[in-house]
C-alpha cells in the first residue's frame, strides 16, 4: 500500500489544480479539472481562474457565446461555473439528494409539498432559450399558478426556491440584461443537452472520478461533505465508490486509510513537498475541496479566520501546501496576516495586483486566532 504524508498529498493538489504551475489553458480547462468554480463571489471566481491561468480571464465568451460553460446552482446549494458538457452528470448527482422534499426545508421556506411542485412546473414551462429576468420569471409563475400568494415566497429569498429547479437541470443563468440576472433552460440554451438525463447511478461514479482527479486521495464521507454537506444517502454513497473499485487504490495518508485513482499513483508518490508561497481567493476550490477540520490543511486555532461566519471564506496563503495566513485588498493595499511563518512573497503579491489591474501595497501583520 502506497504510504504518504499530508504535505506531500496537499503539494499534489497544487499541481492538479492548476496552482504550481498556473498551467491551465482556459476556463473550461480550469472549470472541469476543478469540478466547478465556486461563484457566489464573482470577483472570486475570475481571481481563482485567474492564479491558474496566469492572465485575468474573460469567462464571457464560454457562457453567453460558444455556451461550453454554464452558471447554476451546484454543490453544497452554491453557485458554480461548470463546463456545459459535464453539467448533466452533476445534475444527474446532485438530484438524487431532493432536499427540496423534507418538511423541515419546506418549513423554513414558508411553502407546502405542493406549492413547490407548482412552481417548478410553471418555471419549466416558462423558461426556454429566450433569457427572462427574476421578476419576469415570477410574473411567469403567478400567471401560471393564479397563487399570488407565492409571490412572496419566490421574492424573499426565492432563490432558494430555484435551486431544486437548477439541480434538476431545468434551470441556469442567462446572459446580464442591464445588470439584471436572466434565466434559462439549459435544454434549449447549452449545446448537446442530453434527451434524457443519464441516472444517478450512471453520473455518480463520473463525479466521484472527476472530485478524486482535483482532491484526492479521498474518500466517501469527504466526497460526500464536499457534494453537498453529507447529504447523500449512506447506501447510494457506497454503491457509487463501489461501481468505481476498479479504478481505485488504496492508500495511507499520515496513517489515515483512503482512496485514490489507481492511474495517479505514480504521479503522487514521486511528489516534491512544494516551497511555494501561494495567494489563493476566497472560496478557493483548494480550500472548499478538503473537509473544514482536516489539521494538516487549516489548524483548529486559527480555522474562523479562514471559514468565517454566513459561510464566507477568507483568501488565505499557502505554504508547503498549508494555511498560513489570510489576506485582503483594500484601498490599494494588500494587507497580509500570518499565522505562521512564511518565505517572502513580495513577487506573489505583484502578481495578484497584475491580475486585479492594479498596483498593490503589501503590509504584513501577524495573525490572530
Amino acid at each position: 500500500m502506497l504510504r504518504l504524508s499530508w504535505p506531500q498529498v496537499l503539494s499534489w493538489r497544487l499541481r492538479r489544480q492548476f496552482v504550481e504551475p498556473a498551467e491551465g489553458s482556459d476556463t473550461v480547462e480550469v472549470a472541469r479539472r476543478l469540478c466547478g468554480v465556486q461563484a457566489q463571489v464573482a470577483s472570486s471566481a475570475d481571481l481563482a481562474l485567474a492564479v491558474r491561468l496566469g492572465r485575468r480571464p474573460d469567462t464571457g465568451p464560454a457562457l453567453w457565446e460558444s455556451r461550453t460553460l454554464v452558471k447554476s446552482w451546484a454543490m453544497r446549494g452554491t453557485l458554480h461555473l461548470m463546463p456545459s458538457d459535464e453539467w448533466p452528470s452533476y445534475v444527474a448527482t446532485l438530484s438524487s439528494l431532493r432536499f427540496w422534499e423534507k418538511p423541515s426545508w419546506l418549513r423554513g421556506h414558508g411553502v407546502t409539498a405542493a406549492e413547490v411542485d407548482a412552481i417548478l412546473g410553471s418555471v419549466g414551462e416558462a423558461l426556454g432559450e429566450a433569457p427572462l429576468t427574476r421578476e419576469e420569471l415570477v410574473d411567469a409563475v403567478i400567471a401560471a399558478t393564479g397563487d399570488d400568494h407565492l409571490r412572496e415566497a419566490l421574492t424573499s429569498g426565492w432563490g432558494m426556491l430555484l435551486k431544486p429547479l437548477s439541480i434538476l437541470g431545468g434551470l441556469c443563468y442567462g446572459p446580464p440584461r442591464q445588470s439584471k440576472v436572466t434565466f434559462v433552460a439549459p435544454a434549449a440554451w447549452l449545446p448537446g443537452w442530453p434527451a434524457a438525463l443519464p441516472s444517478s447511478e450512471q453520473a455518480g461514479p463520473a463525479v466521484v472520478r472527476a472530485f478524486m482527479g482535483a482532491h484526492g486521495p479521498g474518500t466517501p464521507d469527504t466526497f460526500n461533505t464536499w457534494l453537498y454537506r453529507g447529504g447523500v444517502r449512506k447506501q447510494v454513497l457506497r454503491q457509487w465508490f463501489a461501481d468505481l473499485e476498479s479504478e481505485l487504490a488504496d492508500v495511507e495518508v499520515d496513517g489515515t486509510p483512503m482512496k485514490l485513482l489507481a492511474a495517479h499513483e505514480d504521479d503522487l508518490a514521486a511528489q516534491k513537498v512544494s516551497s511555494e508561497v501561494h495567494l489563493l481567493p476566497g472560496f478557493d476550490q483548494y480550500v472548499l475541496g478538503a473537509p473544514r477540520d482536516l489539521e494538516p490543511l487549516l489548524p483548529r486555532a486559527v480555522r474562523a479566520r479562514v471559514s468565517r461566519t454566513a459561510g464566507w471564506i477568507s483568501p488565505v496563503i499557502v505554504h508547503e501546501g498549508r494555511i498560513k495566513g489570510v489576506w485582503e485588498v483594500k484601498d490599494g493595499e494588500l494587507a497580509a496576516e500570518l499565522f505562521e511563518p512564511v518565505p517572502p512573497f513580495d513577487d506573489k503579491a505583484a502578481h495578484i495586483g497584475r491580475l486585479l489591474g492594479r498596483e498593490l501595497k503589501v503590509t504584513v501583520s501577524p495573525g490572530r486566532s
